[in-house]
């Protein structure tokens, strides 16, 4: 909820997960020695709570308003620049604070969800009294910012789907008074709105699940249009507006393979130009200041994340921040005041959580906020090093090996770790789980398998239909190529992932059983018929576009059930341990009942966590912590990794 220098993009993804050293015994059973500079971190310091997170200035750039732990959950507290006292807003214990941002320069205004359930509602304190209320107290109600609106001293623009579930309207909100206005009716199938820089609705997105439909009207005008219709393979997401809100900056791939960024005439319905593309990557991203109305910067990530500034204000700044801070971290202005001369930087690396720092542009000082997490030491920490091999068709396959500190790359214990989504990717930078499991002397591979996103349409469409097949292939190979390379020790690989990553884990220990010694399932889809009929209503407009990529239900019936590992346990020979929230909104807790059901039936015991107050992940930092340890020592029986105590070996 930043107001500038990064995308403004208010696109809704359809995402799973909107969800990444030495040992004690090789698989041979002989004993490594383990070197003095390769501690074993505990489990708690890569998942605990951050010592201090998501600073924000006010709009004067005379406070700042940030995250820290309260009772293990982040809460909101704000200082007076130069007061040295810091205040508590917010005592929330039941759940994290999940978003924030200043509403003019004495409100604060939050989201929260219920016990992970995903319908977050906003709530507003008043920063100098540190009374609050809620906004939007509807229940089974989900809420969604469409704009700040900066210039509008106490009104936000929203959406909620408050009078039908599969259909979010758009209300003007009064923060003060508590009114909530009817802004715009939704028409049907509307998944995103998007303002001028004036806080005018322009632009409705809608879609019936295979094709886009824009919608457009003049500044002067009371009524949408249809201006532009696409198929859902075709991507245009308006960034936004071009400073005469005349057209609109925006990320497409029509007619090209990869996204670029262009300036698009919406009236017309039409590109007019494009500012820029890579050959390798898509580009979505780009940033511009309000204040002087002028293009920022371009990031996009190939192997790993790279920037393009655009003006010579925006080069000046990084600059003096690479010349202050060194070329060791990648370094990213996260906020601003309204007068853009004070700005939040934020460091980060593969290896570090990296500090926060003010910069200020009148006095060109920088200033150190806080460290991120003060107790992990870098020295002590693993480089993820991007890698690309082959797949058995040929398709080149990018990723990232990371590999434990203080043993030779040979003969290793790994873990297998593909990414959510699947309609994502892996990018460089810091993951706590892939320290974590290379802290106990794992080789972890990460796979951008066909179907993943940043490598353009072609690459993201040839994963169409291919779960449990060509996008598991993808990750077969990965394994194969890590033997081949002689880094994998065979009998000593375990596969570990999340919401799709999870099903990537049941299907490789279901349908390639002599691969893996071990899999941890976090969320995972286990059947493809009951994970598309218990999804959340607002997700039902993009139905038809989930039976194409996925699979329908009726029509490929055949292939859904040969690629649903429910119906295959009977081939899983590894140990399994599954984790579930039970009030997961996107894959449904049935989804691991029926695996343990399933497994129990055939007289296979599985480790199965959990959690009645989590929804799509764990984010209570003590269901974190006690998801992990059991991975810890579950790993460590089944691949011999080490651990923080004593464990059973195989």
């Amino acid at each position: 909820m930043m107001r500038m220098w990064r995308r403004q993009s208010k696109a809704i993804l359809l995402s799973f997960l909107g969800f990444a050293f030495s040992i004690l015994m090789a698989c041979s059973g002989d004993v490594v020695q383990v070197p003095a500079e390769a501690p074993i971190i505990p489990v708690q310091d890569f998942f605990r709570n951050p010592e201090n997170a998501y600073f924000l200035l006010s709009p004067s750039g005379k406070q700042i308003a940030f995250a820290k732990p309260y009772q293990n959950r982040m809460n909101i507290f704000s200082t007076v620049l130069g007061s040295g006292d810091t205040v508590q807003l917010t005592f929330a214990t039941d759940r994290n604070i999940a978003s924030f941002f200043w509403k003019g320069e004495n409100q604060i205004v939050y989201a929260k969800d219920n016990n992970g359930d995903e319908n977050f509602h906003l709530f507003v304190m008043d920063v100098q009294s540190k009374v609050g209320k809620e906004l939007t107290p509807f229940p089974s109600v989900s809420v969604v910012l469409i704009d700040e609106l900066p210039n509008q001293e106490n009104t936000l623009l929203i959406s909620m789907n408050k009078e039908n579930k599969e259909l979010f309207d758009v209300y003007r909100l009064n923060i003060l008074s508590g009114e909530i206005v009817l802004e715009a009716k939704n028409p049907g199938a509307v998944s995103n709105w998007i303002t001028d820089h004036n806080g005018r609705l322009r632009i409705a997105i809608q879609s019936d699940g295979v094709n886009t439909v824009f919608l457009y009207k003049e500044a002067n005008q009371k009524e949408f249009k249809k201006v532009l219709t696409t198929s859902f393979k075709e991507s245009l997401t308006p960034l936004f507006f071009t400073f005469d809100n005349a057209y609109v900056y925006a990320s497409s791939n029509i007619g090209r393979d990869k996204s670029a960024i262009v300036i698009f005439d919406m009236a017309k319905g039409k590109e007019i130009a494009v500012l820029f593309e890579h050959p390798e990557v898509d580009v979505s991203d780009l940033s511009f200041s309000p204040k002087r109305k002028v293009l920022t910067q371009i990031t996009y990530s190939t192997a790993k994340n790279e920037q393009i500034l655009l003006d010579t204000l925006t080069a000046h700044i990084y600059k003096t921040l690479r010349k202050e801070l060194g070329n060791s971290y990648e370094i990213y202005l996260t906020d601003h005041n309204l007068a853009e001369d004070k700005f939040i930087v934020r460091t980060i690396s593969d290896r570090s959580l990296g500090a926060t720092y003010l910069y200020d542009l009148n006095q060109s000082s920088l200033t150190k906020i806080a460290d991120r997490a003060p107790w992990l030491k870098e020295a002590a920490l693993c480089e993820r090093m991007p890698v690309s091999y082959r797949a058995s068709d040929g398709v080149l396959i990018h990723g990232y090996l990371t590999l434990p500190l203080g043993v030779v790359a040979q003969n290793l214990p790994v873990v297998i770790n593909p990414h959510g989504g699947p309609w994502d990717r892996d990018n460089w930078g810091w993951n706590p789980e892939v320290q974590f499991l290379a802290n106990r002397g794992y080789a972890v591979l990460q796979i951008n398998f066909r179907g993943s996103t940043g490598y353009g349409r072609a690459f993201w469409e040839s994963g169409f239909k291919q779960w449990g097949r060509a996008m598991q292939q993808d990750i077969t190979d990965g394994v194969q190529w890590l033997i081949k390379e002689g880094i994998a020790n065979p009998k000593r690989i375990g596969i570990y992932g999340a919401s799709y990553g999870g099903y990537a884990t049941l299907a490789g220990l279901t349908f390639t059983p002599e691969l893996y010694a071990c899999g941890v399932d976090y969320v995972g889809v286990s059947n493809m018929f009951t994970f598309m009929q218990t999804v959340p209503p607002y997700w039902k407009p993009f139905m038809n576009m989930m039976y194409e990529m996925v699979g329908d239900p009726i029509k490929d019936s055949v292939m859904l059930r040969e690629v649903s590992p429910v119906f295959h346990v009977h081939k899983i020979k590894a140990p399994l341990f599954i984790a579930q929230g039970a009030n997961d909104p996107r894959v449904n807790k049935s989804e691991s009942d029926q695996m343990v059901e399933a497994l129990k039936k055939r007289g296979v015991k599985v480790l199965y966590m959990v959690k009645e107050n989590e929804g799509h992940g764990f984010t209570n930092e003590e269901n974190r912590l006690e998801f992990y340890q059991e991975m810890e020592l579950f790993l460590a029986k089944h691949l011999g990794g080490r651990v923080g105590r004593k464990v059973d070996r195989p």
